[in-house]
């Protein structure tokens, strides 16, 4: 394809160069007809093009003994000769030209061709690979030798973790079964390559409490997505800058520890930071002020190598059409369920899968080629689509392939670079089909609400913007204050405050201090929470309560939290460990008045999302809660880490396995250790964000108490990403 289309664009210029130039012809001296010209200009790129490739290479080589200078000079006339001679090929002698202009047209036609093929090549990952691999190649071949600060590739492997944001365990398997992840799939099916695991996630099954506990080692007191604090009147989402610090901050001051990545570590497209010393498109970081602090310098970092822009913009402009395709698709055929896919979705979801896959692979490429220890990145083109499209779609899979891709690429650039890697794959949570409740039943969750309140409900149900974060990245990207929703905050302090993550949603009054009872709810809206309960869309509600927390559920049933099991009442069908989520989301501070669940159906998988999405997560039940980990043989096995801490008194997860993503964190923190050394937790007095709750976030932070850590060699400045405060060479 590549060969075709330099041949077109060749075929295109030199018909131009006939137009232009007059002692420069295709045509026979009684004219020719657009159509005959045209062929005549194929056949003379054509064959200009192929003694280019096979007769200029003997020639170059013929010429070597050649003085450097009068080769320079020799050029010109030999790529001359060579379009006299295929002007020469052409049928019934069209082409001529004078051997001065033939000079001046065969360098225009190579410039040309050149850019064309540099152009195309650069969306080709393969021939992607092979440009990096040179770099080190050329590297070696200077004769540098790892000196004592590097570990070489017989020294301690680094660890490179990759986040496929949103991909549940039975997506993942089925994809790599379909042949949709050929890469996973050899990894699995090689005896010394990858092993894989589920795990379950808390009840907040999204991005914001999983990476933050996987990074920083605790997610507690995140209930949702987004949540309603009462003591500052203000709204936490965890796509936003400030939220997201403020989150890292208070993780960062319970654990007593800077993060995951405080040892040689960088941090890639995430949330959070990690405790990494290295940063780009780091959400958290993007509250913060000062030269090399801001989120976006990552884009800039990349985007100034030519190559690499060429590669993006391309890529961009035809994800926008295959977007638009995909949809106009849907709608012919009629797919269901279904949401509208206009507006600026083409352009986000082309941000996310194209413009922030290559910012973040490239970003981890130059990190493994300086050789850190630790690198986490955070691939979020398939959950943005998934959200939109279905997570079984096709065009869901259609992104799974090319994510698939870079795995290939990172994969392959590991045996190039100065130290050995170790790839773990993991994801932060799965996504359940469904319908939007918006659109099953006809009014929004906040519309609900509102009629169980006795207060107006608008005649036509508003639609419930959907948490994205590759939308609030993309503001972030150009400048832009990330903006709230409107319905977040009410325009009196009566109104209920209704907040919408994945298929959880969370009711707030703001004018009763604390967190409201049971009874107190009742008796200013005797009709509210029955009203809810008994709705078909929802499946259970938690609610606070004067002698105890509640579960409430449909028929007047109501369970105390204390006495909640698996598979039995409200809980019946959300699966294994559904009781112990909620009972634990019950002692958060700031959980809401009142947890709404959405209906789940076992047989179907289905939930209905608060949101505008037809795949959701956030909440329980189906594959939202069902992420997975897949690690490389020779690192201990996960389940074995948990029976481990089950021996030394830790409480066994309920129903075994992997629960958590405070779990996940300790499994990974392990695997760091058995290769790298101990990770030396922050003190208490020391470590950023200890301070009292209003003090602001340092701005060295992470500043982790670590034993000492060989410094990264130098990198090639051809390296691919240009060195900086957020990106590496």
């Amino acid at each position: 394809m590549r060969v075709t289309a330099v041949w077109a664009v060749s075929t295109l210029t030199m018909l131009v160069l006939a137009g232009a130039l007059p002692d420069f012809q295709l045509q026979s001296d009684d004219g020719d007809t657009i159509t005959k010209t045209a062929f005549t200009a194929a056949w003379g790129a054509g064959a200009f093009g192929l003694l280019s490739a096979l007769v200029w290479p003997v020639l170059v080589r013929s010429l070597l003994i050649v003085p450097a200078l009068v080769l320079g000079a020799l050029v010109f006339f030999l790529n001359g000769s060579l379009l006299l001679i295929a002007l020469r090929l052409i049928p019934d002698g069209r082409g001529d030209a004078a051997p001065e202009t033939a000079v001046v047209v065969a360098a225009v036609m190579s410039a040309v061709a050149s850019a064309t093929s540099t152009a195309l090549a650069v969306r080709d990952d393969e021939a992607y690979r092979r440009r990096l691999s040179r770099l080190a190649d050329r590297r070696r071949r200077r004769g540098r030798s790892p000196g004592p600060a590097e570990p070489g590739r017989d020294g301690p492997p680094g660890t490179v973790f990759l986040q496929l944001d949103g991909v549940g365990h039975d997506v993942l398997v089925k994809a790599a079964a379909d042949g949709f992840m050929p890469t996973v799939a050899g990894w699995l099916a090689d005896s010394s390559g990858h092993r894989l695991t589920p795990w379950r996630t808390d009840w907040s099954s999204q991005t914001g409490a999983s990476q933050l506990a996987i990074l920083h080692g605790s997610n507690h007191d995140v209930p949702a997505f987004r949540w309603y604090e009462k003591e500052t009147r203000a709204v936490m989402v965890s796509s936003r800058p400030a939220s997201a610090l403020e989150m890292q901050r208070r993780a960062i001051r319970r654990t007593h520890d800077g993060g995951l990545l405080t040892v040689d570590g960088a941090s890639r497209g995430n949330l959070f930071s990690g405790g990494a010393g290295q940063l780009a498109l780091v959400l958290s970081m993007a509250a913060r002020r000062g030269k090399g602090r801001r989120s976006r310098a990552g884009y800039f970092a990349y985007f100034s190598d030519p190559a690499n822009a060429t590669r993006t913009a391309l890529s961009f402009v035809a994800e926008v059409f295959r977007e638009i395709g995909q949809s106009t698709r849907a709608r012919a055929r009629k797919v269901t369920p279904r949401i509208k896919r206009g507006g600026l979705y083409p352009f986000i979801r082309a941000f996310a899968t194209v413009v922030e896959r290559d910012v973040v692979v490239a970003a981890v490429l130059g990190d493994m080629f300086a050789g850190r220890t630790a690198v986490y990145a955070d691939l979020v083109a398939y959950d943005e689509v998934a959200h939109h499209s279905g997570p079984h779609s096709r065009d869901a899979e259609k992104v799974l392939l090319r994510l698939d891709r870079s795995l290939a690429l990172i994969a392959k650039i590991a045996d190039h670079t100065p130290r050995a890697y170790r790839i773990v794959l993991l994801s932060d949570h799965g996504q359940s089909l469904g319908e939007t409740f918006a659109g099953k039943y006809g009014l929004t969750l906040k519309d609900l609400v509102r009629a169980g309140c006795g207060l107006p409900v608008p005649r036509r149900a508003q639609r419930t913007r959907s948490a994205s974060e590759a939308r609030d990245a993309v503001r972030i990207a150009l400048h832009r204050p990330v903006e709230g929703q409107q319905d977040e905050h009410p325009a009196k302090l009566s109104d209920p405050i209704v907040l919408a993550s994945g298929n959880l949603g969370l009711i707030s009054f703001p004018d009763i201090e604390g967190r409201a009872t049971r009874e107190q709810i009742e008796r200013r809206h005797p009709a509210l929470l029955s009203t809810l309960a008994n709705h078909p869309g929802i499946g259970f509600l938690l609610v606070g309560g004067e002698d105890g927390s509640v579960v409430l559920g449909p028929g007047g049933e109501e369970v105390p939290v204390a006495e909640l099991t698996d598979g039995e009442g409200p809980l019946a069908g959300f699966g294994t460990g559904a009781a112990d989520a909620v009972r634990r989301t019950d002692t958060f501070p700031h959980v809401a008045d009142v947890m709404v669940n959405s209906m789940y159906d076992p047989a179907t998988g289905t939930v209905h999302a608060f949101e505008e999405q037809i795949g959701s997560h956030g909440g329980l039940g189906g594959e939202q809660s069902r992420p997975f980990l897949l690690w490389p043989r020779g690192l201990t096995d996960p389940l074995d880490i948990v029976a481990a801490e089950t021996a030394e008194g830790a409480p066994p997860p309920p129903g075994g396995g992997l629960v958590g993503a405070e779990a996940v964190h300790r499994v990974l923190t392990r695997w760091l250790r058995e290769s790298s050394g101990p990770q030396v937790p922050v003190r208490a007095e020391g470590f950023a964000g200890a301070g009292p709750a209003d003090e602001p976030f340092p701005a060295d932070t992470p500043v982790p108490a670590k034993p000492p850590v060989p410094t990264e060699a130098p990198v090639p400045t051809e390296a691919p990403v240009p060195d900086g405060p957020e990106t590496t060479a």
